[in-house]
């Protein structure tokens, strides 16, 4: 008789009452200072693309001889930035203080009246065409009048931004407020849940994807607007932010500045969007599936 092997030989290993062994085990990704590995090629590829694009614009400007008064050169706008940053930075916090209190109103009004009009088809109907053809209406048509209604060049300025970030923030959030599961909606009804019970456990959050895609889209809106309505403002010769600021650059021909304030307006804007895309990270990457992370 042949001696037992030692597989038979032992006891089985205990259970201990989990499913622990089952889970998969994942490979842990490298880091490279601090980051994943995979999250490199994201952040280098367009850093590249981009120095190669500086380069050659350099290149051409010197090859060319192109006067700065028609086409600067990036290394002469960064020395007019540096030059001209005192200036160019109170310009730009009255920009963004625009923009950002134009943002924040944007939000408390698109969700207040969201709601309202999911709890209210009537008043749906009765108001949400009249948003519709403030959103549409050209900007740059209606900023003198506001300007001269208003009276004060910083209301007119924030009412000019936040018609332009306002629809974003409506629509999408009366979209997610409108997605919410209908058998769930029945389920509620059929415990007996109040309307601001169904609202507050059931809707809100399921318009919160909805209402951040709109945040997203409206942050660059106000930073738009906040600029026309300056642009507007500042060819009746009343000083404000950073477009009164390319309007004197370009009347005295200083082209350098006019570049220079376009790329803190650039900066600004993809500050804007990656501020609000890490705050929609933060708030659904526990739940949704959008910012789930997945192996696959």
């Amino acid at each position: 008789m042949s001696a037992p092997s030692l597989e038979t030989a032992l006891p089985p290993p205990a259970h201990d009452g989990t499913d622990a062994e089952a889970l998969p085990v994942f490979a842990t990704e490298p880091r490279i200072l601090g980051l994943p590995a995979s999250a490199w090629p994201r952040l280098l590829a367009p850093i590249v693309i981009g120095v190669l694009a500086l380069g050659l614009w350099e290149l051409l400007v010197r090859w060319k001889e192109i006067p700065p008064y028609v086409l600067p050169g990036p290394l002469l706008i960064g020395q007019t930035l540096i030059a001209d940053w005192g200036t160019l930075s109170g310009s730009l916090w009255i920009t963004l203080r625009i923009t950002f209190m134009a943002l924040a109103a944007a939000v408390i009004v698109g969700v207040a009246l969201a709601v309202l009009f999911t709890q209210s088809k009537w008043l749906e109907m009765s108001l949400l065409p009249y948003a519709v053809i403030l959103q549409v209406t050209p900007i740059v048509a209606i900023a003198p009048l506001i300007i001269i209604w208003a009276g004060d060049i910083n209301l007119s300025l924030l009412i000019c931004a936040w018609i332009v970030a306002f629809f974003p923030i409506l629509s999408n959030t009366i979209l997610g407020l409108n997605s919410a599961d209908h058998n769930l909606i029945n389920l509620f009804q059929l415990y007996g849940a109040t309307r601001w019970q169904t609202l507050r456990h059931l809707r809100l959050p399921a318009a919160l994807p909805y209402f951040l895609a709109g945040l997203k889209i409206s942050g660059g809106l106000a930073l738009i607007g906040a600029v026309v309505a300056e642009f507007v403002a500042g060819t009746g010769g009343s000083s404000s932010g950073l477009a009164y600021r390319i309007l004197e650059a370009g009347y005295q021909l200083k082209i350098p500045r006019v570049f220079a304030a376009l790329i803190m307006i650039s900066l600004s804007g993809i500050a804007i969007f990656l501020a609000t895309s890490w705050i929609s990270h933060l708030l659904l990457r526990r739940w949704h599936e959008s910012a789930l992370k997945r192996e696959n």
